[in-house]
């Protein structure tokens, strides 16, 4: 039995937002465009499990989600882009030229060195513009636990972005009593 057509249509306006995010879990062009194939397969495969209340977005980043997890287990080595190879094919692809791309190589280079764990709910929230309930929903943890992994996530972009590294020591621990 094939999905509906309102399903499909449905679908149909996830996939750039879907792509970005894909783009945003392994860094690489042809990885996220397997990603994106991968998760509207598992949708069209499975659109009666779909619940009509739900957002049809978040939904299908959590299925995107689970599908990077399952690549990672299987793979155990994520493949991210080096900056110089970015810098490569915006030269080649007509980007920006001078600071801008320096920026943008420099941001790239600083999501790469978040953990998977905190990148995910940062770019989900900033660049997709969910909640952090729907974030949890997509991640299936608690909503205080993307909320710390966001604040986690930024602190960490703005010292890597400063020219700091990752921090030397974790913050001392207080009992609340």
């Amino acid at each position: 039995m094939h999905a509906p057509d309102a399903f499909r249509n449905q679908l149909l306006a996830t996939i750039p937002r879907l792509r970005r995010y894909a783009r945003t879990l392994v860094f690489d062009a042809s990885a996220a465009d397997d990603l994106t194939q991968n998760t509207l397969e598992r949708a069209l495969t499975h659109w009666h499990q779909f619940d009509q209340r739900r957002d049809m977005l978040v939904w299908v980043l959590s299925i995107a989600h689970n599908a990077f997890l399952d690549g990672r287990r299987r793979d155990a080595r994520l493949t991210i882009t080096d900056p110089e190879d970015l810098q490569q094919v915006q030269d080649r692809d007509g980007g920006d030229a001078g600071a801008d791309v320096g920026l943008r190589l420099d941001l790239l280079a600083a999501l790469k060195r978040l953990t998977p764990e905190q990148r995910e709910p940062l770019l989900l929230v900033c660049v997709e513009q969910l909640s952090y309930a729907e974030v949890a929903e997509v991640m299936r943890i608690p909503m205080g636990t993307v909320m710390s992994r966001v604040c986690r996530a930024r602190a960490a972009l703005r010292r890597f972005l400063d020219g700091g590294g990752p921090a030397t020591h974790s913050p001392a621990l207080r009992r609340v009593v």
